[in-house]
């Protein structure tokens, strides 16, 4: 199948692209929101940049929407209505915003457009109305087993915590690193030790990194801290689980159905997160011993197979019978065996940050 979709979240993205189908991603010479196209990503030859505007509209089999106002962009540019003419599935990577637990989901007036939560607890908390809604819960492309633990420091992966404070738990930072020092990264982690008020020698802001370096620098800490309040469920958690590091979780939205207890700690009572955080600190056995229980339950939930095969049933029940056809198939010609050659122009290779 050809399925267009936009580069919104990155890490999704990278699980769901590694499919078994053709994946066509807007670009835009800007990039931004709306063109970011595949942005540099290492990923497949099958997800392809193209410029929405040189499109043949019939190339399109499905849309995977992940925003509300991509209905009214994809019926613009192709004269296709998502759900009618064109064949759309809704991903819903976030946790309600505002009235919660009132809040309406902007899918929910409509029954044509399946919803897709990425986690079950994002189900539960949105009002979805009449939507048809479904979990495809997160899939994570196995990094390997990295873990040294060698450093006595704690990991952690988030972006903006400064700006974005209670949300993802940066106020609970302190009391980990009054524990063992802190290795922070992410995006915009500058300036998070005056805005929380730890000491500058107990946080390191290592910033955002590639994500092969991140993985081999956080791998090294001796656990990774999830201390987030209302994320979906931050797929960094479930990367370093890959990695076999354990894991200290507050115990907040799908968190607690993601991880064992036997992977570190998962648990709304800080003081038992911080015990168990001196205790794997002090005893790098039993932190590789936690370590190796949240990369064995992380396969067995998480693994890219298990969410590919989930999604390819999806589609398929949104396109029982998918046919490329080229101009010549419309015009009753002959069919071409690379249709997308002919009816579909990429956007030249580019990478964009």
């Amino acid at each position: 199948m050809r399925i267009l979709l936009w580069h919104v979240h990155g890490s999704w993205t990278d699980a769901f692209v590694r499919g078994r189908h053709e994946y066509l991603l807007p670009v835009l010479p800007e990039g931004g929101a709306w063109g970011l196209g595949r942005a540099g990503r290492d990923w497949p030859a099958s997800v392809r940049e193209i410029e929405m505007a040189r499109l043949d509209a019939e190339a399109v089999d499905a849309v995977v929407l992940q925003r509300p106002e991509e209905i009214a962009e994809v019926a613009r540019l192709l004269g296709r209505a998502p759900g009618r003419d064109l064949p759309a599935v809704y991903v819903e990577h976030n946790t309600p915003k505002g009235d919660f637990p009132f809040t309406r989901h902007p899918m929910a007036e409509q029954d044509r457009i399946p919803v897709v939560h990425v986690t079950h607890f994002n189900r539960l908390a949105w009002d979805n109305g009449s939507a048809p809604v479904l979990v495809v819960e997160h899939g994570i492309p196995d990094p390997g087993y990295l873990y040294t633990g060698e450093l006595p420091d704690l990991g952690v992966v988030v972006n903006e915590p400064v700006r974005r404070g209670r949300v993802t738990g940066t106020d609970l930072l302190p009391a980990f690193a009054s524990v063992s020092p802190l290795q922070v990264f992410g995006m915009k982690t500058e300036g998070l030790a005056a805005a929380t008020g730890m000491d500058p020698e107990h946080v390191s802001p290592r910033g955002d990194l590639p994500t092969s370096a991140l993985h081999r620098e956080l791998a090294r800490c001796r656990a990774y801290v999830h201390p987030m309040r209302w994320t979906s469920l931050g797929l960094s958690l479930l990367e370093a689980m890959h990695l076999g590091m354990p894991v200290l979780v507050v115990a907040a939205t799908e968190a607690p159905r993601a991880v064992p207890p036997e992977a570190g700690a998962v648990s709304a009572d800080i003081e038992e997160l911080l015990r168990t955080a001196r205790q794997l600190v002090a005893d790098p056995e039993e932190a590789r011993r936690r370590g190796l229980a949240a990369r064995a339950a992380v396969l067995e939930r998480y693994g890219l197979g298990k969410f590919q095969d989930r999604w390819d049933g999806i589609l398929a029940d949104l396109v029982p019978d998918p046919v490329h056809r080229s101009a010549g198939h419309r015009d009753g010609g002959p069919a071409n065996d690379h249709p997308g050659e002919q009816i579909l122009v990429p956007a030249r290779e580019r990478n964009i940050s």
